[in-house]
């Protein structure tokens, strides 16, 4: 299995965070948790689905994850190839008006945004291609294609800024003040343009402020207090909401 990592081109960069190549030539299961941005996803060989209340459901080969409240599972067919598309917390909304929170939990075919003549075109023009250089640059002849290049709404681009600051433990109305703005046309504004309210994204923030500290191994009580839990019963309810293991669980299975 292979996961590679590639940084768009300059135009891209406010928009897209990066690129992923993914290929796996073993049929698996897996779980993808909660991140700050959205995801489009083609794939240029074999299929995946995903599953929910024990039923399997096929995806399109080209479609949209958008941000989730807790993990997702997935299971791709043996030798898979996709190309991820990683957005920025604000990058969508460069490319289709759709407000994004209108994908929030959703997984679906990409036609649903884009007119499906470029879809098309784009999935012909990845089945020829033979490297990642031209799959790659048959993806960014997509997006530019569709860039729009409009005005982001830089207040929600600080709030964003102020929630990373604080690892994801500053309060909603804490939040409000330091913007000066009321909590209702702050949370539709932001809802529009990330995918989900403030307060889950705060929430997925700090989902990843203790991923990250497990994942340099530290203590479950230091990882805890760190990321501003009141205790270790709120610290276990609150991560396996997002994993669907408790802590130490995640700890034995990494």
């Amino acid at each position: 299995m292979r996961f590679d990592k590639i940084i768009p081109t300059d135009r891209l960069k406010p928009y897209i965070r990066y690129f992923v190549i993914s290929e796996n030539a073993e049929k698996q299961t897996y779980k993808v948790f909660p991140s700050t941005g959205l995801v489009i996803g083609f794939q240029y060989k074999g299929h995946l689905s995903t599953w929910a209340n024990g039923k399997e459901n096929n995806l399109a080969s080209a479609g949209i994850t958008g941000i989730t409240g807790s993990f997702k599972l997935f299971t791709n067919t043996a030798d898979i190839g996709t190309i991820l598309i990683c957005f920025t917390e604000t990058g969508l909304a460069q490319f289709t008006p759709c407000p994004a929170h209108e994908l929030y939990n959703q997984s679906i075919s990409l036609d649903h945004l884009f007119d499906r003549y470029k879809i098309t075109d784009t999935e012909e023009k990845l089945s020829l291609a033979t490297t990642d250089t031209q799959r790659i640059r048959v993806i960014e002849q997509f997006l530019l294609s569709q860039l729009r290049e409009k005005h982001t709404d830089q207040l929600i681009v600080e709030a964003i800024n102020l929630i990373y600051q604080s690892k994801g433990t500053i309060r909603i109305k804490a939040l409000n003040n330091k913007l000066h703005i009321s909590q209702s046309p702050f949370e539709k504004r932001f809802r529009k343009l990330v995918g989900t309210s403030p307060k889950k994204f705060t929430s997925i923030v700090r989902f990843q402020s203790v991923l990250h500290d497990l994942e340099a191994n530290k203590g479950l009580t230091e990882t805890c207090y760190e990321n501003n839990f009141f205790d270790q019963p709120h610290f276990i309810k609150s991560f396996k909401q997002f994993t669907g293991q408790t802590p130490e669980q995640f700890k034995l299975s990494s």
